[in-house]
């Protein structure tokens, strides 16, 4: 969804992706493709060479490791560990190595010291973006949902607005419109 969003925002993308040949099926040459261990630093500089922004769409464990990320100017997490860590019984047990791999994503991309967006979001529903508005409450990411879609019409319309250290909210689909992404991360910048 988060790389849909940026073809038609008309972003330059590169993605770092498993499978090389089904993901350039499936976007044609507007995505770079990268195929490549991120752990493997000669591979992460080619890879991060000209990258102005990261987008993380919660692959929990992504920076669990220090990675280098020289030339980076802002980074974008959705993280799902309000989720992770609402979780009770059973799921809390099944969820307990997902929710210390997306607190260590959360605490190396505030260790990085580049500006970064953490978007909390609520459980992710596979469900048609954009019908709904949103909830911005700090709490409402332990128990609602978002669809996959919203959660990425976020992570692409915060590459736009670059925080002077770190921006953290929350959010799930709810009430509220938002019509001005930019205005909308103003005031939420501003705030601090």
């Amino acid at each position: 969804m988060v790389i849909l969003s940026l073809i038609l925002k008309r972003a330059r993308i590169k993605a770092l992706v498993k499978d090389k040949r089904s993901t350039g099926e499936a976007f044609g040459t507007y995505v770079e493709c990268m195929v490549g261990n991120i752990r493997d630093k000669s591979f992460t500089r080619k890879t991060l060479r000209g990258v102005r922004a990261v987008i993380c769409p919660t692959d929990d464990g992504f920076f669990s490791d220090q990675i280098d990320l020289k030339g980076v100017e802002h980074i974008v997490l959705l993280s799902q560990l309000s989720v992770y860590r609402n979780s009770g019984g059973l799921q809390a047990i099944m969820n307990s190595k997902l929710r210390k791999l997306a607190e260590r994503d959360e605490n190396v991309v505030l260790a990085s010291g580049i500006p970064s967006t953490i978007i909390r979001s609520a459980s992710l529903e596979t469900t048609p973006g954009g019908e709904k508005g949103f909830n911005f409450t700090e709490g409402i990411a332990a128990k609602g949902k978002i669809s996959r879609e919203d959660a990425a019409t976020i992570c692409v319309e915060a590459l736009d607005a670059i925080p002077q250290t770190t921006l953290i909210f929350e959010v799930a689909n709810g009430d509220e419109n938002v019509t001005d992404w930019k205005t909308w991360f103003a005031e939420r910048m501003a705030k601090g």
